[in-house]
């Protein structure tokens, strides 16, 4: 058993690829207590992960003081050429979604901005040395409107579509990434209730919903070293091309170029989420609303490169 006062995080199981050693102690929780159940240097046989995630799924721990020691063992798996494409996207989407789901519980800003550096410059790396590894992410899509996994899918959309409309230097996609990633961050200032209410949001709701572009840029404000890329996805995800978007009614090319992709990514992953008050949209369905009814609150030629892309994919 764990001593009480050590401090652990939580790791996704998929995010461990089976007959490759693990470089670090892992734990599980039982009556509250982190116990040990696989030693450094040992690893998952044969079926033993498959069986495990299907009775205990995202129950493994790993000591706080190991955090870098497990980010180089997702780093060293992604590199891995002993696995395909599909293994190194999963296994990177996985470990993504636990370290996501720790920044946006984080109350730091600071630690949750610095940290997403790690994890955008995976993906951004693993796309540049994969030809299928868009595809393979976008396959993985979770399909539930939970904030972080919104965040994350509307982040691998983001840099995917960045990548096809001409942003190719690691700089931009790493800021393209970082934007997507916490394109919602003002819901923090936002009233729970107002985040988690199901169905319509009424009027005075809505003006408290509408502000939170404004309220994520307050918060980045505060930090120097975030480029005004982010600051642009973060602020003007919600306007539009023809102009009638939010906060600042911005029109086409007014709107910075990274926020118009994020626009892009953020309408479609919503069309086709999991939420307490709507049916989701089949990804074909969602395209060709995007493309045929919302064509104009859209960069035409993004829409176009987005629309040739994902159909082909989806």
């Amino acid at each position: 058993m764990a001593n009480p006062n050590q401090k652990f995080f939580k790791v996704r199981l998929a995010s461990m690829h089976p007959n490759r050693q693990i470089e670090f102690d892992l734990y599980i929780m039982i009556d509250n207590h982190h116990v040990l159940y696989l030693r450094k240097g040992t690893k998952f046989e044969g079926d033993k992960l498959v069986h495990f995630m299907a009775r205990r799924a995202d129950q493994f721990y790993v000591r706080d003081e190991d955090r870098d020691v497990y980010k180089n063992y997702v780093k060293d798996r992604v590199h891995d050429e002993g696995l395909t494409a599909g293994e190194k996207a999963v296994i990177l989407k996985e470990s993504s979604f636990s370290l996501v789901e720790e920044l946006f519980e984080n109350p730091s800003v600071d630690k949750a901005l610095e940290e997403s550096k790690f994890i955008i410059s995976n993906f951004v790396d693993f796309i540049d040395a994969e030809p299928s590894a868009v595809a393979s992410l976008i396959g993985l899509s979770s399909h539930d409107f939970y904030t972080y996994n919104h965040s994350l899918d509307v982040c691998v959309y983001s840099i995917g579509l960045g990548q096809k409309a001409g942003f190719t230097s690691k700089t931009d996609l790493l800021d393209l990434g970082r934007g997507a990633l916490f394109h919602d961050i003002g819901k923090r200032k936002v009233p729970v209730e107002i985040i988690t209410k199901k169905g319509a949001l009424d009027e005075a709701e809505w003006a408290q919903m509408k502000r939170h572009p404004l309220y994520g840029l307050q918060l980045l404000n505060d930090f120097p070293d975030i480029s005004d890329a982010i600051k642009a996805c973060v602020f003007e995800h919600h306007e539009n091309h023809i102009g009638n978007g939010y906060p600042q009614g911005l029109k086409a090319g007014e709107i910075h170029p990274m926020a118009r992709i994020v626009a892009l990514t953020d309408t479609y992953d919503a069309l086709t989420t999991k939420r307490s008050y709507n049916k989701p949209m089949e990804p074909g369905e969602a395209l060709t609303l995007m493309k045929e009814k919302l064509a104009g609150r859209f960069d035409p030629e993004l829409l176009r490169i987005m629309y040739n892309v994902l159909f082909a994919i989806k």
